[in-house]
């Protein structure tokens, strides 16, 4: 395939260090939500034990909230990497070779908006949580920190999204 304009050497390299500095992002916020998962499990285990000896786990609740949250926000650049979410590819084949370039070259245009407006509003949500002081219920946690994981998780996307549509038909990882 024919580039519509070379690209040096130097700036090969710069675009192949940063997209591997994003898998590096995907897969740290992949285990950031298995570890999180792992934890919910963990304490609300324990919580069920110990409420048959009376003594339920402090601020379990807190603890399952926060993970569950970052799980969320790990997972969703991973499945986003290996092409797991859903699609209903139906009347996407129905179209022209050049159809389904128009029309996936638009949804993922309209997805790194999305994703770029969630990051954007997500690190805004944060820092009016940290000028608050907004806390958890039982544990007193400091929650203004997890939109911005969120944020970094939706940037995250934003990037595969942009790497997905720079190189059609190359995976950005494989599960």
């Amino acid at each position: 395939m024919t580039r519509p304009f070379p690209i040096s050497a130097a700036g090969k390299a710069l675009h192949e260090g940063c997209f591997k500095l994003v898998r590096v992002m995907v897969i740290a916020l992949a285990v950031a939500a298995g570890v999180s998962i792992i934890a919910m499990m963990t304490v609300t285990c324990l919580d069920v034990v110990l409420r048959l000896f009376g003594r339920p786990l402090t601020g379990a609740v807190d603890i399952v909230s926060v993970a569950a949250a970052i799980a969320i926000a790990g997972a969703l650049p991973y499945t986003t990497a290996v092409k797991g979410h859903v699609a209903i590819e139906y009347f996407f084949h129905k179209l022209s070779r050049r159809g389904r370039i128009v029309v996936d070259t638009v949804v993922r245009l309209l997805g790194m908006g999305l994703f770029g407006l969630l990051c954007w509003g997500s690190i805004r949500y944060g820092c009016s949580l940290r000028q608050t002081g907004e806390v958890t219920l039982t544990l007193q946690l400091p929650v203004f920190w997890l939109p911005w994981v969120i944020a970094a998780s939706c940037a995250t996307v934003v990037l595969v999204i942009l790497y997905n549509l720079l190189h059609p038909g190359r995976e950005f990882m494989k599960p």
